[in-house]
């Protein structure tokens, strides 16, 4: 099956909790306009499996999906988390990438001839349409709480309890497997050290090192490194929120 991937022109804000929150940063992203961009077919997993995956997804139509570019780098991936998500659940599916270049709202995939804006259906519909591999995570492990009071002891109160889970639980949510739930909750961990990291000179306490090495693991992930937004795009993305 073959993945058109788009970028987009539009600017559309998507805002969660008080404009002063550090903790909003979870939560926050900033779309804004960008540039055709190309990323490569995804090829893990052995030669036979990979042979029967594309040939059973070639006779499907096309799935169009409308990416955010970077601000700073051409053809380079955009800061918003909900558009990663996206992308690092077709990249976990062994999905392949095809260049175009459109307008529109991200993220959004075309489903059965309707355009979904909707990072939760997005990825829900691709789990049912290829169920293998699987992401599903099970109902008890899926829920990953934000903080919503906009307190940095908010913040610290959800990480610990989430590093206690990783101990008992880890190295992922849902244990040795990497499920849909990583897959929603790595991209907003990445903007939460960058931002904070600048913005807050804030980061991950140490003495939370199974957290630590859950980001550690995830954003070294291939997918992920494909699919990872630059730095200076998070940076950018969130200071009309931070500075006002």
């Amino acid at each position: 099956m073959a993945v058109l991937l788009r970028t987009t022109t539009s600017a559309t804000t998507a805002t969660s909790g008080s404009s002063s929150s550090a903790t909003a940063l979870l939560a926050t992203t900033f779309r804004r306009g960008g540039r055709r961009l190309l990323l490569l077919p995804a090829t893990r997993g052995s030669a036979p499996r990979r042979a029967a995956l594309l040939t059973a997804r070639a006779s499907a139509e096309p799935l169009e999906v409308c990416a955010k570019a970077s601000l700073t780098v051409p053809d380079r991936l955009g800061d918003c988390p909900f558009t990663q998500r996206v992308l690092l659940t077709i990249e976990e599916k062994h999905l392949p990438f095809l260049k175009i270049s459109p307008e529109g709202k991200v993220p959004i995939v075309k489903l059965e001839e309707q355009w979904v804006a909707d990072s939760d259906v997005i990825t829900q519909a691709i789990e049912e349409k290829y169920p293998e591999p699987s992401l599903a995570t099970p109902p008890e492990k899926a829920s990953v709480k934000d903080p919503n009071d906009g307190t940095e002891q908010a913040l610290l109160s959800e990480l610990t309890s989430f590093d206690s889970y990783l101990k008992d639980n880890g190295p992922f949510i849902n244990g040795e497997t990497i499920s849909a739930a990583d897959l929603s909750l790595a991209p907003k961990l990445y903007h939460m050290e960058i931002a904070l990291g600048h913005y807050k000179n804030w980061s991950v306490p140490d003495s939370l090192s199974h957290v630590k090495k859950y980001m550690k693991t995830i954003f070294s992930m291939d997918s992920f490194v494909k699919t990872i937004a630059l730095q200076e795009d998070v940076i950018a993305g969130w200071r009309p929120k931070v500075m006002g």
